[in-house]
């Protein structure tokens, strides 16, 4: 039996420089399907899709708002000659319902020991309309490696640097966090991977660069200790959400190999300027990530934000603009003020303003998103700020005997180890 699996393609965030990441969600999904599944992975961010084929069924994996008007094209052309589509991914958990208008079937939660019934189904010319499993979730230790035997790993590169591997260690967030959808996707309750299993799918990442997609690293100090304990002697480098701000956990989290922490900022308090410092005290870089168009932004606090950043001195800075993803909660607060303006989900990109915001029109908070890219990488461009980040990490990999040159497109001279790789 025969899958597609497709991951399709989205628009990229406004101002920043593009690049793509290997994917997450989709090889996490592989890895559930049973083995006997030839499954083909389509990855429409960094190759073509001729739709040439007849698989038995498509695997529609949505991780994204914006992502679901081309999963909708893509379906309906693979419908129309009888294939059957299923949708799955958090997307298609938010959107459900009108996902099903789209799809023969919906797969909702976690896919672990669930998806062998789908295959079943399948078979035997019954496949469900929805595969409801939101709050019955799978037991963590049932979560396995990534199938990322299935990616082309050439295509994800930045400028001849080879990009970081998503990977979890924990999944669920006892946070609920008003921008966020996690609470409802996967239960405000942490759960951790078991640690071998983890150190186990680290080590077998061709990758000496990682991404840690946990929602949060500031959930259970104890776990954090063990977690970068047991990491450190993979002397793998990383970059992760936020970590708890507590000197031996910096400390160790630094010894484990992290490169760089996406850090909210969302006031011009002393807590967040020591917050950044005390990574960076650390030898951790910090990508400052704003959220701009909350109720108590004004345009001049707007700007003294953006002044605020640069003079703490983040390395880099990601500007989104605050939006209502269904069952967050600031979706609820929005919906019921009347304030959201539009489900166009192409504009769900987080560089678009869908609602109205509290203190000024929703044409000049667009242009002040535009004005905190433009100012704070006035001096720089993202390329450059990106580009110093990767010097950095190759530095280190050198120092410790871990640095690989990307032999994506042509030869080096070993002379250059270390150079050539921003230049390509």
């Amino acid at each position: 039996m025969r899958m597609d699996l497709i991951y399709p393609r989205w628009p990229k965030l406004k101002r920043q420089t593009p690049f793509n990441l290997p994917p997450h969600g989709p090889v996490v999904f592989a890895a559930t399907v049973p083995e006997e599944i030839d499954i083909t992975f389509i990855d429409e961010n960094v190759e073509g899709h001729a739709f040439d084929d007849t698989p038995d069924i498509v695997a529609m994996s949505v991780m994204l708002t914006s992502q679901l008007p081309r999963a909708f094209e893509i379906s309906a052309q693979y419908r129309r000659r009888g294939v059957p589509v299923i949708f799955g991914g958090i997307a298609a958990t938010l959107h459900a319902p009108e996902v099903a208008g789209h799809s023969d079937s919906v797969f909702i939660g976690e896919a672990e020991d669930r998806f062998p019934e789908v295959i079943e189904d399948l078979k035997a010319g019954r496949l469900k309309r929805v595969y409801d499993h939101l709050e019955n979730r799978p037991a963590i230790d049932l979560v396995g490696t990534a199938r990322r035997d299935l990616l082309n790993r050439s295509l994800y590169n930045y400028r001849g640097v080879q990009m970081v591997d998503l990977v979890h260690a924990s999944r669920g967030c006892r946070f609920n966090c008003f921008p966020c959808c996690v609470g409802f996707l996967g239960g405000r309750q942490f759960r951790p991977r078991p640690l071998d299993r983890v150190l186990e799918e680290m080590e077998s990442i061709p990758n000496n660069r990682l991404f840690l997609v946990d929602n949060s690293l500031a959930q259970n100090r104890q776990w954090l200790i063990d977690l970068f304990t047991a990491m450190a002697p993979l002397k793998k480098k990383w970059v992760s959400h936020p970590i708890i701000d507590d000197d031996r956990i910096l400390s160790l989290a630094a010894e484990a190999g992290c490169w760089y922490v996406y850090q909210a900022i969302f006031d011009t308090s002393e807590t967040i300027r020591n917050r950044v410092k005390r990574l960076k005290d650390h030898g951790i870089g910090v990508e400052g990530t704003i959220i701009l168009g909350t109720d108590d932004h004004d345009e001049d606090y707007i700007k003294r934000l953006v002044d605020f950043i640069q003079e703490i001195g983040v390395d880099m800075a990601e500007f989104t603009i605050l939006t209502p993803y269904p069952h967050s909660p600031i979706r609820a607060k929005l919906e019921a003020e009347n304030r959201v303006l539009s489900n166009n989900w192409l504009d769900y990109t987080a560089d678009t303003v869908v609602f109205q915001p509290r203190h000024m029109t929703p044409e000049r908070l667009q242009e002040l998103y535009f004005y905190a890219w433009d100012t704070f990488y006035q001096s720089g461009g993202y390329q450059l700020k990106m580009g110093e980040l990767f010097r950095k990490v190759i530095k280190k990999e050198i120092a410790d005997g871990t640095y690989r040159r990307y032999e994506g497109h042509k030869r080096r001279h070993p002379a250059n180890a270390g150079k050539d790789d921003m230049h390509e």
